[in-house]
């Protein structure tokens, strides 16, 4: 039978360690609002039934990326003047449905994503901001990665604290800045490779507030536009300028994405670099161990670091607990002699991420 600590127990005992850093998955959103953020993607959630051929487009893309078959569906439309000159309906059809097919995504996210933060109760933002402070407070100079693309880690970071109680101090670097040209912007830029290697948050999959402007990386800033999510979102995509986020399913596919843009590529990088460092231990919260991640849990298992903590969620002898124990213990077996990799597991719910 596992053996699981508290999360306190685990922070005591990693005390031992130069930095502690923390990867979270999707069960960091669902412990906050359990009646949303169930969903594994944008696309699983997407309701496609009022166009069913857009399934179809997916599928002989081979993706479940918005984007891609939106690009791809202009893209054709444009060409059928030369290759399909007997169906110039065609063309329209398409064009439709990329219309059509970016009021789904607007709507996806919409039904699946609090508005604004005042959305979520002060004291679920002050718990959670108590949370990261062992990972990015002043006691702890670590890293955190997140492979979720919604924005509560964002608004986390951001929230004011208790005024009742002592600040707490975060570090939110996340590699964005103002833009040189446009200082007043209702956006920050991404400030490339030099700014990856001193940023603390690591979107590895993208966010929701992220838009590639073509030329550049945008962060969006709630600060500085008052705008609801699905405000910006609209006059973004109208504009096509897409959300930033690893929709596909596979590992591979996810691999594939990441290696083809800038910013999530240093963010892997990022990983790489903090899972080779002996000295650092790594927290999981949320996180299955699920295949699809494999790109991501190929370099724990080839990592150097000497401690992975575990987060389980209730009884540690259900069929789902004791499948992330056995895929734990897979990456304890890809690990080199010399650098052995050690494993504690840790009740979820006493680490009161969004409070008890």
């Amino acid at each position: 039978m596992v053996n699981v600590i508290s999360f306190s127990d685990a922070i005591t005992d990693s005390e031992q360690y130069t930095k502690r850093h923390l990867l979270l998955g999707n069960g960091f959103s669902i412990a906050c609002c359990p009646d949303i953020f169930h969903y594994g993607s944008l696309f699983g959630e997407a309701d496609f039934s009022s166009n069913p051929d857009l399934v179809r487009v997916f599928e002989a893309l081979g993706v479940q990326d918005f984007e891609i078959a939106i690009n791809h569906l202009e893209s054709a439309a444009k060409l059928t003047s030369i290759y399909a000159p007997s169906s110039p309906e065609s063309a329209g059809r398409m064009i439709e449905d990329a219309v059509a097919l970016k009021e789904i995504l607007l709507t996806t996210i919409a039904e699946n994503h609090p508005d604004t933060p005042s959305d979520i109760l002060d004291s679920k933002f002050w718990a959670c901001r108590k949370f990261l402070s062992n990972f990015i407070g002043q006691s702890n100079d670590g890293q955190i990665f997140t492979l979720n693309y919604d924005l509560l880690l964002y608004w986390a970071l951001m929230h004011e604290d208790n005024p009742l109680e002592s600040q707490i101090a975060l570090t939110t670097n996340d590699g964005f800045g103002n833009d040189e040209d446009d200082p007043d912007a209702d956006y920050v830029v991404w400030q490339g490779e030099t700014g990856a290697h001193s940023a603390k948050i690591h979107f590895l999959h993208g966010a929701l507030h992220l838009f590639d402007a073509g030329n550049e990386l945008q962060k969006f800033t709630w600060i500085r536009t008052n705008y609801q999510l699905i405000e910006q979102a609209r006059a973004a995509i109208s504009d096509n300028k897409f959300p930033l986020f690893v929709a596909e399913g596979t590992s591979t596919q996810k691999k594939s994405k990441i290696r083809h843009n800038a910013y999530l590529y240093q963010g892997l990088k990022q990983f790489t670099t903090n899972v080779l460092q002996v000295g650092c231990c790594i927290f999981v919260y949320g996180h299955s161990l699920a295949e699809n991640d494999g790109h991501i849990l190929h370099r724990i298992g080839k990592g150097k670091f000497r401690k992975l903590y575990i987060s389980l969620y209730g009884d540690p002898q259900a069929e789902a607990n004791r499948a992330i124990v056995a895929k734990a213990e897979a990456l304890v077996a890809l690990r080199h002699s010399r650098f052995p990799l050690e494993l504690a597991f840790y009740d979820a719910e006493t680490a009161n991420v969004w409070g008890a």
